[in-house]
């Protein structure tokens, strides 16, 4: 089937009013968009914030006659944001996302593999991934940075906190290469199923919790690919979730923001230098004992 969308910019105050008279105008779908690259922390549970500027995507049929639909926005809304009109390709979007994942190595033992293709080293430890709904696939920087650190370490026998778990698949990595207790947290429910789907998938145990309902039993290795503005506000909680002489991985840290995450970590923590991979960068450190 073959689309067209209304595309504009607007504020976060008028986005849902514009998004409920797109809707009231036949639209198919509605999207929200970053323009400016203005990243949302961590938000409450139950709640969707918009970036202060947000660009808003109306999908409709191709056959819609774009000319009533904007007559009717008329009457709808005080002001309709300056807008384009484009063309989508008729695509199976879904197949095109498949077809565009593809198993990734990182480092000398561990494959990303989707969960529809056949592993290209079978003696290799293989994660088989279906994100689903939650982030994470490998293909980030951040992602990759923590998986490269977990390929090199020695998880065997450790308990092991994946602190935004995403889709699982550090904690999925920290299972299969030896960890014997393995816990995600993350605040999305969604994220939380996908960890769980993605774990029975690769035949091992993560046990899954939200933040407040997370044991406070404090771990080996705490690993935390999320943004640089929930690390800094989370240190209290990751060193009492962190053992003496614990590992911490933290990483979803643009390389000018390095720095300072690092340091608001040093009180608990002795830090070590950066990782870099692109803008982005992975800090480790160990609790201190």
């Amino acid at each position: 089937m073959a689309w067209i969308q209304f595309i504009c910019n607007t504020t976060s105050d008028k986005a849902d009013t514009l998004s409920d008279a797109f809707s009231e105008c036949g639209a198919a779908a509605i999207t929200f968009e970053d323009p400016a690259d203005q990243p949302i922390y961590e938000p409450d549970l139950g709640t969707t914030p918009l970036w202060t500027e947000t660009r808003l995507v109306a999908l409709f049929d191709a056959e819609t006659d774009t000319d009533t639909v904007i007559n009717l926005m008329k009457t709808m809304v005080d002001e309709i944001p300056a807008y384009r009109i484009e063309a989508v390709e008729d695509k199976d979007w879904e197949r095109e996302w498949m077809d565009n994942f593809h198993p990734i190595q990182f480092g000398e033992r561990l494959w990303i593999c989707p969960s529809w293709h056949t592993p290209p080293d079978k003696n290799a430890i293989n994660i088989m991934l279906d994100p689903g709904l939650a982030f994470g696939t490998g293909t980030h920087p951040t992602t990759a940075l923590c998986l490269n650190w977990l390929d090199q370490a020695d998880i065997k026998d450790k308990y092991v906190i994946d602190y935004g778990c995403g889709s699982g698949i550090l904690a999925i990595a920290a299972a299969l290469l030896g960890a014997k207790k393995v816990i995600g947290v993350d605040t999305d429910p969604q994220a939380l199923e996908a960890t769980l789907a993605n774990a029975e998938r690769n035949g091992v145990e993560v046990e899954v919790f939200l933040p407040d309902d997370c044991p406070i039993e404090p771990c080996d290795v705490l690993l935390a690919n999320i943004l640089a503005g929930p690390l800094q506000s989370l240190v209290p909680r990751f060193a009492t979730l962190s053992k003496p002489n614990a590992d911490i991985v933290l990483s979803g840290i643009l390389h000018t923001q390095a720095e300072q995450v690092s340091n608001s970590y040093q009180p608990s923590f002795t830090m070590q230098a950066p990782v870099l991979k692109e803008d982005w960068i992975r800090l480790n450190g160990v609790r201190h004992a």
